[in-house]
């Protein structure tokens, strides 16, 4: 059976939605609880697939949260290598910085649902059109953002903000958005994220309840179906799992699928 290595920072900030389509695609999954888990007794190269997922630090407080650091440099080589990798929220912004991408504050929270703009070279990516026509909004929740890494392609946008998903290389994914929410959730999200909340203009727990009511049934299924699609891609990955150092990236170790 395959192994979907789950990299989570916040205990109900979990796989959502995402977490049956895994086990229905093969996937056995295990979870790396940030901060307390040793990274080091995961080869980074290892898994069929990771998914590093969100949370309320951010990738820049190393010296508060040295772990980041280190997941930081774990991550490096499997992108690297091409190995399928899944970052959502904090963890695309892990992702951009282990590909020497600036991340930063981004002046104003984005929390709440609105719709997303196709990137630059969005087109290309398997389902993502569809995904985004079918959504209708999604869910964002961060403050912080990134600089595009260098040799990325750029594939979703918001009003707020310039960079909200890329791709890298041929297995490699990064959504700085919530597509793995589920609105039953919801409760956890707004207890557990309450002092933020409070602390961002406009944004109330009122507003969130009845936008989540309104959005999350279609975004919810168009998000089980674009996840479905993208791990179908990854169904003919020829990369290694070779715990070598990987050579200078010229191109991926895999053909692309878009």
């Amino acid at each position: 059976m395959k192994l979907a290595l789950v990299l989570r920072h916040l205990a109900f900030e979990d796989l959502g939605l995402l977490g049956p389509l895994l086990e229905q695609a093969g996937y056995r999954i295990r979870y790396i609880e940030a901060g307390v888990d040793a990274l080091a007794e995961h080869p980074p190269l290892e898994a069929d697939l990771l998914v590093v997922l969100g949370g309320p630090v951010s990738v820049y407080d190393t010296a508060d949260y040295p772990w980041l650091a280190e997941e930081i440099s774990w991550l490096r080589p499997r992108l690297q290598a091409d190995r399928p990798t899944l970052g959502i929220c904090l963890g695309a912004q892990l992702m951009a910085a282990a590909l020497n991408a600036k991340v930063y504050p981004g002046g104003v929270k984005e929390i709440g649902w609105a719709p997303l703009a196709l990137g630059r070279e969005g087109d290309d990516f398997p389902g993502l059109l569809d995904y985004l026509a079918e959504a209708g909004a999604v869910l964002h929740w961060h403050g912080d953002t990134f600089d595009l890494p260098s040799g990325a392609r750029h594939l979703a946008s918001s009003a707020m903000y310039q960079n909200q998903a890329f791709a890298w290389g041929a297995h490699c994914l990064a959504l700085q958005f919530h597509p793995e929410f589920e609105a039953q959730r919801l409760e956890q999200w707004l207890i557990g994220h309450c002092l933020e909340i409070a602390a961002a203009p406009g944004v109330t727990l009122a507003g969130l309840r009845a936008a989540t009511a309104l959005h999350a049934p279609q975004a919810q299924a168009a998000g089980a179906r674009f996840f479905d699609s993208w791990l179908a891609t990854l169904s003919s990955c020829r990369c290694k799992r070779s715990s070598a150092p990987p050579p200078a990236r010229t191109a991926p170790h895999c053909l692309r699928h878009f």
